[in-house]
């Protein structure tokens, strides 16, 4: 199925929309689906067509500081650019919420999330404040927003790093966004995962723990993990094909 690229700006965030030629203008389950730490929503594109062609709207936007938002001297602070990228990809879903359905563009109040890596861990922040997202992937991502920061801060100490002594503080945003502090909020939503066993960026047990912890509960019933044996912190075409699949079969069109 050819699909349409489509430049837009919704408010200030700029995205790229990926639409199914024949179904650009029609309602359609939509997927918002977010890319990974310094990458750019270009290249998102291949997840998002292997969406799309299932005959589903994609919008891919740039997180803050990436893409065509990237900044000179951005903080070299370790993480601090990090979190505050996922910080406005979490405000800003209402965002593109809102303009898909002034447009009319989502069929039937259907809308997931997705993503790779920092995008993957947004996709797990926006369960915890959107009940109204049908379902969501996480691709080599962390649901762990503490653990992961605390992983941050022993890998500093390790490497003799400098980190101010408010870091702490000044992400304690992240705890009313951690999926691992209130695993409940899947509610029993469709929730794919993918990670690699060599991933040395984001470790396979930051996903797979979270997982094998909650998978028995009524609120984990339909968490899905895909395992990559011995794959590292990279996607293929498999995988991407895969998370569409399970996107797409949570939809109904």
């Amino acid at each position: 199925m050819k699909c349409l690229i489509k430049e837009r700006m919704i408010q200030h965030i700029p995205v790229l929309e990926v639409v199914p030629e024949t179904h650009q203008y029609d309602p359609l389950p939509c997927v918002v689906f977010y890319h990974g730490w310094q990458t750019s929503k270009e290249l998102a594109l291949t997840p998002a067509r292997k969406i799309a062609q299932l005959t589903n709207r994609v919008i891919v936007p740039d997180a803050m500081f990436h893409g065509t938002r990237r900044v000179e001297n951005r903080s070299v602070i370790p993480s601090f650019a990090f979190w505050s990228s996922i910080q406005h990809n979490l405000i800003e879903f209402n965002l593109i919420k809102e303009y898909l359905y002034n447009k009319k563009f989502i069929l039937d109040n259907q809308i997931a999330v997705g993503g790779f890596s920092m995008g993957g861990m947004t996709s797990a922040g926006l369960l915890t404040k959107h009940p109204d997202i049908t379902a969501a992937a996480i691709l080599m991502g962390t649901p762990n927003y503490q653990g992961f920061i605390d992983r941050l801060i022993s890998y500093s100490k390790e490497k003799q790093l400098t980190l101010p002594i408010d870091l702490e503080d000044s992400l304690s945003w992240t705890s009313s966004y951690d999926l691992n502090k209130q695993p409940e909020k899947i509610n029993s939503r469709p929730l794919y995962f993918w990670h690699g066993t060599k991933d040395v960026k984001i470790p396979y047990s930051a996903s797979h723990d979270f997982y094998n912890t909650y998978k028995h509960d009524d609120f984990g019933k339909n968490m899905v993990f895909e395992t990559g044996i011995d794959e590292p912190h990279i996607l293929t075409i498999p995988t991407m094909e895969n998370m569409a699949n399970f996107l797409n079969n949570q939809f109904y069109h």
